[in-house]
């Protein structure tokens, strides 16, 4: 006998494997823009998502900032401050460029 959901609902899967997620799954899980999504798989194929845990952090790059500390430590002779120079030519290079990080993808990105 098959499980009856308490609330049920669907989304289209897009060409570029994107979705949107369902309003009522937005409320349940509280989820605003810019959060991320955990998809727990189990052994029976059934996939539970919810919302990730803000304090989760992506293992690669946190192994990463530990290299850098540890440099950091280890040779702080290297350590200098940034010229006025580079951060004007950094600021020439991005002066004039609007990012929507709400905006979707272009197929090029993906």
């Amino acid at each position: 006998m098959a499980v009856i959901p308490a609330l049920y609902s669907e989304s289209t899967l897009t060409d570029r494997y994107q979705t949107t997620v369902p309003e009522p799954v937005r409320k349940v899980l509280g989820l605003n823009k810019r959060d991320k999504l955990r998809y727990d798989i189990q052994p029976d194929g059934t996939v539970v998502i919810s919302r990730a845990d803000k304090t989760e952090s992506d293992p690669i790059l946190g192994e990463f900032l530990k290299f850098i500390a540890r440099d950091m430590q280890k040779n702080p002779q290297h350590i200098q401050a940034i010229s006025t120079d580079l951060v004007t030519r950094v600021q020439s290079l991005v002066a004039g460029v609007d990012v929507d990080l709400d905006a979707p993808l272009s197929d090029e990105d993906e």
